[in-house]
Protein backbone atom coordinates (compact mmCIF):
# COMPACT_ATOMS: atom_id res chain seq x y z
CA UNK A 1 0.00 0.00 0.00
CA UNK A 2 1.48 3.36 -1.01
CA UNK A 3 1.45 6.53 1.07
CA UNK A 4 -1.45 8.13 -0.82
CA UNK A 5 -3.75 5.16 -0.11
CA UNK A 6 -2.83 5.14 3.57
CA UNK A 7 -3.48 8.89 3.77
CA UNK A 8 -6.95 8.42 2.28
CA UNK A 9 -7.71 5.60 4.72
CA UNK A 10 -6.60 7.74 7.67
CA UNK A 11 -8.80 10.65 6.55
CA UNK A 12 -11.80 8.30 6.24
CA UNK A 13 -11.16 6.98 9.75
CA UNK A 14 -10.98 10.53 11.11
CA UNK A 15 -14.27 11.47 9.45
CA UNK A 16 -15.96 8.36 10.92
CA UNK A 17 -14.64 9.18 14.38
CA UNK A 18 -15.87 12.78 14.17
CA UNK A 19 -19.26 11.55 12.99
CA UNK A 20 -19.63 9.11 15.89
CA UNK A 21 -18.49 11.79 18.36
CA UNK A 22 -21.21 14.14 17.05
CA UNK A 23 -23.83 11.39 17.24
CA UNK A 24 -22.92 10.55 20.83
CA UNK A 25 -22.89 14.21 21.80
CA UNK A 26 -26.33 14.89 20.26
CA UNK A 27 -27.92 11.46 20.65
CA UNK A 28 -31.19 12.99 21.96
CA UNK A 29 -31.74 14.74 18.62
CA UNK A 30 -31.07 11.56 16.69
CA UNK A 31 -33.60 9.73 18.85
CA UNK A 32 -36.22 12.19 17.60
CA UNK A 33 -35.37 11.09 14.05
CA UNK A 34 -35.75 7.40 14.87
CA UNK A 35 -39.58 7.18 14.57
CA UNK A 36 -39.71 8.83 11.15
CA UNK A 37 -36.80 6.68 9.96
CA UNK A 38 -38.69 3.55 11.05
CA UNK A 39 -41.85 4.78 9.31
CA UNK A 40 -39.96 5.29 6.06
CA UNK A 41 -38.21 1.93 6.32
CA UNK A 42 -41.45 0.03 6.98
CA UNK A 43 -43.88 1.88 4.70
CA UNK A 44 -41.61 3.29 1.96
CA UNK A 45 -38.55 1.11 1.50
CA UNK A 46 -39.73 -2.35 2.56
CA UNK A 47 -42.64 -2.37 0.03
CA UNK A 48 -40.06 -1.77 -2.73
CA UNK A 49 -39.21 -5.46 -2.29
CA UNK A 50 -42.38 -6.20 -4.26
CA UNK A 51 -41.40 -4.01 -7.21
CA UNK A 52 -39.60 -6.97 -8.74
CA UNK A 53 -42.93 -8.54 -9.73
CA UNK A 54 -43.00 -5.93 -12.53
CA UNK A 55 -40.27 -8.02 -14.15
CA UNK A 56 -41.91 -11.38 -13.42
CA UNK A 57 -45.06 -13.24 -14.40
CA UNK A 58 -46.30 -13.13 -10.82
CA UNK A 59 -48.39 -15.98 -9.48
CA UNK A 60 -49.73 -15.78 -5.89
CA UNK A 61 -49.37 -19.54 -5.50
CA UNK A 62 -45.67 -19.47 -6.44
CA UNK A 63 -44.81 -16.26 -4.61
CA UNK A 64 -42.45 -13.49 -5.69
CA UNK A 65 -39.28 -15.57 -5.80
CA UNK A 66 -40.94 -18.56 -7.42
CA UNK A 67 -42.61 -16.64 -10.24
CA UNK A 68 -41.07 -16.76 -13.71
CA UNK A 69 -38.74 -13.92 -14.72
CA UNK A 70 -39.95 -12.19 -17.91
CA UNK A 71 -37.79 -9.05 -17.97
CA UNK A 72 -39.36 -6.00 -19.62
CA UNK A 73 -42.27 -7.93 -21.16
CA UNK A 74 -44.97 -6.08 -19.18
CA UNK A 75 -43.45 -2.68 -19.96
CA UNK A 76 -43.40 -3.50 -23.68
CA UNK A 77 -47.01 -4.71 -23.50
CA UNK A 78 -48.01 -1.42 -21.87
CA UNK A 79 -46.19 0.66 -24.49
CA UNK A 80 -47.78 -1.38 -27.30
CA UNK A 81 -51.29 -1.33 -25.82
CA UNK A 82 -54.01 0.42 -27.82
CA UNK A 83 -54.83 2.89 -25.02
CA UNK A 84 -51.25 3.82 -24.01
CA UNK A 85 -51.26 7.25 -25.63
CA UNK A 86 -54.81 7.95 -24.44
CA UNK A 87 -53.89 7.24 -20.81
CA UNK A 88 -50.65 9.22 -21.05
CA UNK A 89 -52.45 12.13 -22.70
CA UNK A 90 -55.21 12.15 -20.07
CA UNK A 91 -52.67 12.00 -17.22
CA UNK A 92 -50.36 14.70 -18.58
CA UNK A 93 -53.20 17.01 -19.62
CA UNK A 94 -54.94 16.80 -16.26
CA UNK A 95 -51.66 17.25 -14.36
CA UNK A 96 -50.48 20.15 -16.51
CA UNK A 97 -53.79 22.02 -16.31
CA UNK A 98 -53.97 21.45 -12.55
CA UNK A 99 -50.47 22.90 -12.24
CA UNK A 100 -51.11 25.87 -14.51
CA UNK A 101 -54.33 26.93 -12.79
CA UNK A 102 -53.73 25.55 -9.31
CA UNK A 103 -50.12 26.52 -8.55
CA UNK A 104 -50.42 30.33 -8.92
CA UNK A 105 -53.66 30.50 -6.92
CA UNK A 106 -52.16 30.22 -3.39
CA UNK A 107 -49.40 32.68 -4.30
CA UNK A 108 -51.94 35.27 -5.42
CA UNK A 109 -54.19 34.69 -2.40
CA UNK A 110 -51.22 34.96 -0.01
CA UNK A 111 -50.12 38.26 -1.60
CA UNK A 112 -53.66 39.63 -1.32
CA UNK A 113 -54.06 38.52 2.29
CA UNK A 114 -50.69 40.03 3.16
CA UNK A 115 -51.95 43.44 2.02
CA UNK A 116 -55.06 43.37 4.21
CA UNK A 117 -54.98 45.77 7.14
CA UNK A 118 -58.11 44.62 9.01
CA UNK A 119 -56.96 41.73 11.23
CA UNK A 120 -60.44 40.42 12.02
CA UNK A 121 -61.50 40.40 8.37
CA UNK A 122 -58.17 38.82 7.41
CA UNK A 123 -58.59 36.02 9.98
CA UNK A 124 -62.16 35.43 8.81
CA UNK A 125 -61.06 35.10 5.17
CA UNK A 126 -58.23 32.77 6.17
CA UNK A 127 -60.60 30.52 8.11
CA UNK A 128 -63.08 30.40 5.24
CA UNK A 129 -60.50 29.45 2.62
CA UNK A 130 -58.65 27.00 4.92
CA UNK A 131 -61.80 25.04 5.85
CA UNK A 132 -62.26 23.10 2.55
CA UNK A 133 -58.89 21.40 3.05
CA UNK A 134 -60.33 19.42 5.96
CA UNK A 135 -63.19 18.05 3.86
CA UNK A 136 -62.49 14.48 2.78
CA UNK A 137 -62.33 13.65 -0.90
CA UNK A 138 -65.36 11.39 -0.62
CA UNK A 139 -67.43 14.22 0.85
CA UNK A 140 -66.14 16.62 -1.81
CA UNK A 141 -67.21 14.36 -4.67
CA UNK A 142 -70.54 13.82 -2.89
CA UNK A 143 -71.04 17.59 -2.77
CA UNK A 144 -70.30 17.81 -6.49
CA UNK A 145 -72.91 15.14 -7.19
CA UNK A 146 -75.50 16.97 -5.09
CA UNK A 147 -74.87 20.48 -6.39
CA UNK A 148 -74.49 19.41 -10.04
CA UNK A 149 -77.32 16.89 -10.20
CA UNK A 150 -79.35 17.37 -13.42
CA UNK A 151 -82.62 16.95 -11.51
CA UNK A 152 -82.15 18.47 -8.05
CA UNK A 153 -78.80 20.31 -8.22
CA UNK A 154 -78.81 24.01 -7.47
CA UNK A 155 -76.54 24.74 -10.45
CA UNK A 156 -78.95 23.17 -12.95
CA UNK A 157 -81.86 24.91 -11.23
CA UNK A 158 -80.16 28.22 -11.95
CA UNK A 159 -79.47 27.17 -15.55
CA UNK A 160 -83.11 26.24 -16.15
CA UNK A 161 -84.24 29.42 -14.38
CA UNK A 162 -82.49 31.46 -17.07
CA UNK A 163 -83.94 29.35 -19.87
CA UNK A 164 -81.14 26.81 -20.36
CA UNK A 165 -81.26 23.02 -20.44
CA UNK A 166 -79.95 20.89 -17.56
CA UNK A 167 -76.36 19.69 -17.98
CA UNK A 168 -75.13 16.29 -16.82
CA UNK A 169 -71.87 17.65 -15.44
CA UNK A 170 -70.64 14.50 -13.72
CA UNK A 171 -71.41 12.29 -16.72
CA UNK A 172 -70.03 14.57 -19.44
CA UNK A 173 -66.44 13.79 -20.42
CA UNK A 174 -65.93 17.43 -21.39
CA UNK A 175 -66.68 18.59 -17.84
CA UNK A 176 -64.47 16.09 -16.01
CA UNK A 177 -61.24 18.12 -16.18
CA UNK A 178 -62.78 21.52 -15.32
CA UNK A 179 -64.60 20.03 -12.33
CA UNK A 180 -61.51 18.14 -11.16
CA UNK A 181 -59.28 21.23 -11.40
CA UNK A 182 -61.74 23.77 -9.97
CA UNK A 183 -62.70 21.54 -7.04
CA UNK A 184 -59.00 20.98 -6.33
CA UNK A 185 -58.31 24.72 -6.34
CA UNK A 186 -61.24 25.33 -4.01
CA UNK A 187 -60.13 22.60 -1.61
CA UNK A 188 -56.36 23.12 -1.46
CA UNK A 189 -55.64 26.77 -2.26
CA UNK A 190 -56.37 28.11 1.20
CA UNK A 191 -54.20 25.58 2.99
CA UNK A 192 -51.33 26.06 0.53
CA UNK A 193 -51.26 29.78 1.26
CA UNK A 194 -49.89 29.02 4.76
CA UNK A 195 -46.40 28.40 3.36
CA UNK A 196 -46.39 31.63 1.35
CA UNK A 197 -47.82 33.68 4.22
CA UNK A 198 -45.03 32.34 6.44
CA UNK A 199 -42.48 33.36 3.79
CA UNK A 200 -44.04 36.81 3.51
CA UNK A 201 -43.89 37.22 7.29
CA UNK A 202 -40.12 36.91 7.01
CA UNK A 203 -39.77 39.82 4.57
CA UNK A 204 -37.69 42.62 6.07
CA UNK A 205 -40.03 45.56 6.90
CA UNK A 206 -37.23 47.98 6.14
CA UNK A 207 -37.53 47.05 2.47
CA UNK A 208 -41.16 48.19 2.46
CA UNK A 209 -40.29 51.33 4.38
CA UNK A 210 -37.59 52.20 1.88
CA UNK A 211 -39.97 51.53 -1.01
CA UNK A 212 -42.64 53.77 0.56
CA UNK A 213 -40.06 56.54 1.01
CA UNK A 214 -39.26 56.24 -2.70
CA UNK A 215 -42.97 56.65 -3.52
CA UNK A 216 -43.68 53.06 -4.52
CA UNK A 217 -47.33 52.05 -4.69
CA UNK A 218 -48.71 48.85 -3.15
CA UNK A 219 -48.56 47.09 -6.49
CA UNK A 220 -44.90 48.03 -6.99
CA UNK A 221 -44.05 46.93 -3.44
CA UNK A 222 -45.68 43.57 -4.12
CA UNK A 223 -43.86 43.22 -7.44
CA UNK A 224 -40.41 44.42 -6.37
CA UNK A 225 -40.31 43.46 -2.67
CA UNK A 226 -42.74 40.66 -1.80
CA UNK A 227 -42.42 38.46 -4.88
CA UNK A 228 -38.58 38.50 -5.03
CA UNK A 229 -38.48 37.74 -1.29
CA UNK A 230 -40.64 34.62 -1.60
CA UNK A 231 -39.24 33.55 -4.98
CA UNK A 232 -36.99 30.80 -3.48
CA UNK A 233 -40.04 29.29 -1.76
CA UNK A 234 -42.01 29.44 -5.01
CA UNK A 235 -39.19 27.76 -6.93
CA UNK A 236 -38.83 24.92 -4.40
CA UNK A 237 -42.56 24.20 -4.40
CA UNK A 238 -42.66 24.43 -8.20
CA UNK A 239 -39.87 21.84 -8.44
CA UNK A 240 -41.82 19.50 -6.17
CA UNK A 241 -45.02 20.10 -8.16
CA UNK A 242 -43.34 19.44 -11.51
CA UNK A 243 -41.63 16.36 -10.09
CA UNK A 244 -45.04 14.93 -9.16
CA UNK A 245 -46.78 15.92 -12.39
CA UNK A 246 -47.49 12.25 -13.17
CA UNK A 247 -48.81 11.52 -9.69
CA UNK A 248 -52.42 12.62 -9.77
CA UNK A 249 -54.59 11.81 -6.81
CA UNK A 250 -56.27 8.47 -7.42
CA UNK A 251 -59.16 8.85 -5.00
CA UNK A 252 -60.95 11.84 -6.52
CA UNK A 253 -60.42 10.72 -10.11
CA UNK A 254 -61.75 7.27 -9.27
CA UNK A 255 -64.80 8.62 -7.44
CA UNK A 256 -65.60 11.04 -10.27
CA UNK A 257 -65.09 8.37 -12.95
CA UNK A 258 -68.05 6.81 -14.73
CA UNK A 259 -68.65 4.93 -17.96
CA UNK A 260 -69.78 8.15 -19.65
CA UNK A 261 -66.66 10.21 -18.83
CA UNK A 262 -64.21 7.28 -19.02
CA UNK A 263 -62.57 8.69 -22.16
CA UNK A 264 -61.02 11.59 -20.21
CA UNK A 265 -61.05 10.25 -16.64
CA UNK A 266 -59.00 7.12 -17.38
CA UNK A 267 -55.55 8.10 -16.05
CA UNK A 268 -52.57 6.04 -14.87
CA UNK A 269 -53.64 5.69 -11.18
CA UNK A 270 -57.15 4.51 -12.10
CA UNK A 271 -55.74 2.28 -14.84
CA UNK A 272 -53.37 0.62 -12.35
CA UNK A 273 -56.28 0.05 -9.94
CA UNK A 274 -58.44 -1.39 -12.71
CA UNK A 275 -55.76 -3.86 -13.81
CA UNK A 276 -54.24 -4.71 -10.44
CA UNK A 277 -57.31 -4.95 -8.20
CA UNK A 278 -60.25 -5.59 -10.50
CA UNK A 279 -58.52 -7.78 -13.10
CA UNK A 280 -55.76 -9.24 -10.88
CA UNK A 281 -53.00 -8.45 -13.40
CA UNK A 282 -50.49 -7.79 -10.64
CA UNK A 283 -47.29 -7.79 -12.68
CA UNK A 284 -48.66 -5.61 -15.46
CA UNK A 285 -50.14 -3.04 -13.07
CA UNK A 286 -46.88 -2.95 -11.07
CA UNK A 287 -44.95 -2.30 -14.29
CA UNK A 288 -47.26 0.61 -15.12
CA UNK A 289 -46.90 2.07 -11.63
CA UNK A 290 -43.11 1.66 -11.73
CA UNK A 291 -42.97 3.40 -15.12
CA UNK A 292 -44.95 6.27 -13.62
CA UNK A 293 -42.52 6.55 -10.67
CA UNK A 294 -39.45 6.52 -12.93
CA UNK A 295 -40.90 9.37 -15.01
CA UNK A 296 -41.47 11.37 -11.81
CA UNK A 297 -37.86 10.83 -10.70
CA UNK A 298 -36.52 11.94 -14.09
CA UNK A 299 -38.74 15.03 -14.03
CA UNK A 300 -37.78 16.16 -10.53
CA UNK A 301 -34.04 15.71 -11.21
CA UNK A 302 -34.29 17.58 -14.52
CA UNK A 303 -36.37 20.45 -13.14
CA UNK A 304 -34.09 20.73 -10.11
CA UNK A 305 -31.02 21.13 -12.34
CA UNK A 306 -32.75 23.71 -14.53
CA UNK A 307 -33.89 25.69 -11.49
CA UNK A 308 -30.40 25.60 -9.99
CA UNK A 309 -28.91 27.04 -13.18
CA UNK A 310 -31.55 29.72 -13.69
CA UNK A 311 -32.33 30.85 -10.13
CA UNK A 312 -29.54 29.34 -7.98
CA UNK A 313 -32.30 27.77 -5.88
CA UNK A 314 -32.79 24.01 -5.78
CA UNK A 315 -33.66 21.06 -3.59
CA UNK A 316 -30.06 19.80 -3.59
Amino acid sequence: MNSSDSGVDQSIVKVKRKTWVQIKRNYELYLFLLPIILVYLVFKYYPMYGVQIAFKDFSPSQGIWGSEWVGFKHFIDFFDSYNFWTIMSNTLTLSFLSLVFGFPAPVIIALLLNQMLGKRYKKFIQTVIYAPHFISTVVLVGMLNVFLSPNSGIVNHLITLFGGDPIMFMADEGWFRPLYILSGIWQETGFSTIIYLAALAGVNPELHEAAIMDGASKWKRVWYVDIPSILPTIVILLILALGNIMSIGFEKAFLMQSDLNYATSNIIPTYVYELGIQKAQYSFSTAVGLFNSVINIILIVTVNRIARKLTETSLW
